[in-house]
């Protein structure tokens, strides 16, 4: 009974150990409270080198500087917490962790209104896109997100989408017919690789170059920054620059949490964000620049679709369209077109 006794209180205090740690109180000299520390744990998918953990590392060392060390940052990146945006974003809904940046495709299971950004073809430029999302339509769609416990503070990004696979060069939908195909956790993509051609279906990203490897899946589509930042220049031969769709992340923060910070920390991790979004963003695209180049060095295969041939994909995504659109909001829809304008 006794060791029974000592087994059970070190399980206690294992599992005590692992609670969420929100927030601590640090002691004055005088041995009273002297202020209390939020912390902030960030898991997120990309590895150190891409754009979202740099400017998250800056994020990281403005908020614990600026809080006066009111707020502490942790940051989880390369997939070492959650292997799936997804996974990510649930821990964060469920207070497990406190922020993530996941991809925003993914959050249209959580919420079917953010599908309208995943409609291919819908922005024909970054300008474009930051039009949208930092506008009426993206801040709209920050705020209903309050619904789901969850607190979207900014959007940032990945960037255009692109295609590869190890047969050849894409130049029609007719290159894809029979390839298997992996897309992101959401059905409007996988409709889109369908409407292709392609026996397209959602696998998890932290899984995805081991699978790509085995065989498991022929093709994938991903912004140029994750080609090269997770190596899958040694796992596909042909990258086509189709920028089918524009790849928004997000920062996200359990809404629980951000309510129950002071007024004045509330306002200084919205400013940070905003900062962040502009960081990232610049670096996203400086990126995009020098990795293209070094896809080429490392014998990636790059071709670019004319205006001509991508009309012909256009041409096979109306289905998706038709068949989305009523399930996003035809208003939400024509204000992301308008965003072209």
């Amino acid at each position: 009974m006794k060791k029974l006794f000592v087994l059970l209180s070190i399980m206690v205090l294992v599992l005590a150990a692992c609670g969420r740690p929100a927030t601590s109180v640090s002691k004055g000299d005088n041995g009273k409270d002297d202020q209390e520390v939020y912390t902030i744990r960030i898991a997120h998918l990309v590895p150190e080198e891409q754009s979202s953990h740099v400017a998250a590392v800056t994020f990281k060392e403005k908020l614990e500087k600026e809080s006066n060390g009111r707020l502490k940052v942790e940051i989880y990146p390369n997939g070492s917490l959650f292997g799936s945006d997804r996974e990510a974003i649930e821990a964060v809904q469920l207070g497990n962790v406190e922020m993530t940046i996941p991809a925003v495709a993914p959050l249209a299971s959580f919420n079917k209104k953010f599908m309208v950004f995943d409609l291919p073809f819908i922005f024909d430029d970054n300008e474009a896109a930051y039009k949208a999302l930092d506008g009426e339509l993206g801040q709209g769609l920050l705020k209903d997100l309050e619904k789901n416990d969850l607190k979207g503070l900014v959007f940032a990004e990945n960037g255009f989408r692109h295609m590869s696979n190890n047969n050849g060069p894409i130049t029609s939908p007719n290159d894809l017919k029979g390839l298997k195909y992996r897309t992101l956790e959401n059905p409007l993509h996988t409709d889109t690789f369908k409407a292709f051609g392609a026996n397209a279906s959602p696998f998890s990203f932290g899984e995805l170059y081991t699978a790509l490897q085995q065989g498991s899946y022929d093709a994938m589509e991903a912004p140029i920054s994750l080609y090269y930042t997770n190596k899958f220049y040694e796992v596909q031969n042909y990258l086509t620059l189709s920028g089918h769709v524009y790849a928004a992340t997000i920062l996200l923060m359990n809404n629980d949490f951000y309510t129950k910070l002071p007024e004045d920390l509330q306002e200084l991790v919205v400013e940070k964000s905003e900062e962040y979004r502009t960081e990232q963003r610049k670096i996203a695209q400086q990126q995009d620049v020098e990795f293209l180049e070094n896809l080429k060095e490392k014998g990636m295969k790059v071709n670019e679709i004319t205006p001509e041939q991508k009309d012909v994909f256009r041409e096979a995504t109306k289905v998706v369209y038709d068949k989305f659109t009523s399930e996003i909001g035809e208003e939400l829809v024509e204000q992301a077109k308008a965003a072209n304008n």
